[in-house]
């Protein structure tokens, strides 16, 4: 194995050895995207548009991909806010990574997607609004820590 060879799918589920009880109350309060801020302010990023993903996660599916690379990622987006708790749901799973793959990736690709193909302006202003609302107030995001639906 080489220094920049992963061994792991990009993602760590849930609180491990790995996190601190610091880094999980960071990762909690998302605090750990402000750093993001940097990338919206010289135009790497926009506030709202599909996550960036990992790229190993991209060489599923490409041809989805190729569609939701053409925009610009940004800091927040319905996948973010319906999967919000997604390191519960993984650390949950007997296997994350099948998890990951097969149900999670394809509802983010479908969001993202759909974001690509109906992008507005007022649809951006109700994500900004809705994601302040799921960071300030954690009770009021799209799914429950348990899963569940909680009101869009």
């Amino acid at each position: 194995m080489s220094v920049h060879e992963r061994s792991d799918p990009g993602f760590t589920p849930g609180a491990t050895a790995r996190v601190t009880r610091v880094g999980v109350w960071i990762r909690r309060t998302k605090i750990d995207e402000l750093p993001q801020l940097w990338n919206v302010l010289v135009g790497d990023m926009s506030l709202v548009g599909p996550r960036p993903e990992v790229p190993e996660w991209t060489k599923v599916q490409p041809e989805r991909w190729r569609t939701i690379l053409s925009v610009r990622p940004g800091l927040t987006d319905a996948a973010s806010l319906e999967f919000r708790h997604e390191e519960a749901l993984l650390a949950a799973s007997k296997d994350p990574e099948s998890t990951y793959r097969d149900e999670i990736l394809p509802r983010k690709l479908d969001l993202a997607e759909a974001y690509v193909r109906d992008r507005s302006f007022l649809g951006d202003l109700t994500l900004l609004f809705v994601t302040a609302r799921a960071v300030l107030a954690p009770g009021t995001g799209f799914h429950a820590p348990d899963g569940g639906e909680s009101p869009r």
